[in-house]
């Protein structure tokens, strides 16, 4: 008997915690997981999934450019991005699934880059090196992650390779983040902390409605709160409404070693962080679009995607010239959509002046996550087509998996 087994066989929806209880009564845990309930009859567009988990955090380090956060929920499915869609099923030898936010602390704003892992016991590698996947939950957002196996309970160091930006930097980020980084965060795995994580189940006649979970707001790293779904749940296409569904393990004071490695000592308690703790992870959501200085030229829904274009009001993306900006996002929480791939036409008196110009992945301090095109000049009245050629190339958790593939060609009039 395992713990996924016994939550499909659950006839009440709410929070549940009974890992701990089965040890107790003799089931000893071998790493024996199985997959959460997944949602019939899925949608084509995001959706509420069946349950939330809740999550742990191991440790946090910088090392003042990059600064990252280690943090463990349970094993769980995913499907991967490439091509064609894949899914990836819970192995019964995983321990957890390990995953990682990396950011400017600076800015506060989360970073797409190329991450490696690995982890060691000892000085000695457990796993090799893994690449996790770039990931999209709707309560972690943009992050990265995958399902580890680990041999054995005690102490360990996840040593972290950061690698340059995957997007152009722009503004703040312009000439930043060139060269790679190597973070280490000390942690020790037990395996009742995994055990003992709370998984919500929301009720059946609401699971695969068209909304999404709260975004979570990393400051809270509380006990879990055991509110009920609907405290969980976005409200609308752009609210900002980051839920606290805690983290529910210790914070960590962190101590650099020298050679640019930020090393944590992993503390359950939550006792406090020295200078170099970077601060808790900023969300994933870009600036509200309405907020952006310049022409909004306004937003469409494709794919279940939302799609604005802007006119920024600044020349530095494009000197003398015109600059269109095409922000992509998840329709509840404004969570950024990386890696696509994006082109651009322009239309004037029914003659296309620009045609199929492919858009350039950027990040800015002050506008955020886009895709972007320089133009020699804008007209009033021109017409904006943009087309998405290939979905974000980023794999998805239970209720994001459905949606983002199908994309329309939207229009918008300067």
């Amino acid at each position: 008997m395992n713990r996924r087994g016994f939550l499909r066989g659950t006839a009440v929806a709410g929070t549940v915690a009974i890992a701990g209880c089965l040890e107790r009564l003799g089931f000893e845990e071998q790493s024996a997981w199985s997959n959460p309930p997944l949602v019939d009859d899925r949608p084509d567009a995001v959706y509420l999934p069946a349950g939330i988990e809740e999550m742990g955090t191991y440790g946090r380090a910088t090392d003042g450019e990059y600064a990252v956060e280690l943090t463990y929920t349970i094993p769980h499915r995913f499907w991967l991005v490439a091509g064609e869609t894949e899914r990836v099923d819970v192995d019964a030898d995983d321990s957890m699934h390990l995953m990682l936010t990396v950011w400017d602390p600076e800015t506060d704003t989360v970073l797409p880059v190329n991450a490696e892992l690995d982890v060691l016991r000892g000085g000695d590698s457990v796993t090799g090196q893994l690449s996790p996947w770039p990931m999209l939950s709707q309560r972690m957002g943009f992050h990265y992650g995958d399902n580890i196996s680990l041999p054995e309970q005690g102490e360990y160091t996840a040593r972290i390779r950061i690698g340059r930006l995957e997007a152009e930097g722009t503004g703040a980020f312009e000439d930043r983040f060139d060269s790679p980084s190597t973070l280490e965060i000390d942690f020790e795995f037990n395996r009742s902390d995994i055990h003992d994580l709370e998984f919500e189940l929301i009720d059946e006649d609401r699971r695969g409605e068209r909304n999404a979970l709260e975004l979570m707001d990393h400051s809270d790293h509380g006990a879990h709160d055991g509110h009920g779904d609907d405290e969980h749940a976005a409200h609308g296409n752009d609210e900002h409404d980051h839920g606290h569904h805690g983290e529910g393990h210790g914070h960590d004071n962190h101590d650099h070693h020298g050679e640019g490695h930020g090393h944590d000592n992993h503390d359950h308690h939550g006792e406090g962080h020295d200078h170099n703790d970077p601060g808790h992870p900023p969300t994933s959501d870009g600036p509200a679009i309405d907020e952006l200085p310049g022409d909004v030229l306004g937003t469409e829904r494709s794919g279940d995607a939302k799609l604005s274009v802007i006119v920024p009001d600044t020349d530095r993306f494009a000197d003398d010239a015109a600059y269109l900006m095409a922000c992509l996002r998840t329709p509840y929480n404004d969570v950024v959509l990386p890696s696509a791939s994006l082109r651009l036409t322009i239309d004037r008196d029914g003659s296309a002046v620009l045609e199929d110009e492919r858009l350039t992945e950027r990040i800015d301090h002050e506008y955020g996550h886009h895709y972007g095109l320089a133009v020699d000049d804008l007209e009033s009245d021109d017409e904006i087509t943009v087309a998405v050629d290939s979905p974000p190339q980023v794999s998805r958790h239970d209720g994001y998996e459905t949606a983002f593939f199908e994309f329309e060609d939207v229009s918008f009039t300067v």
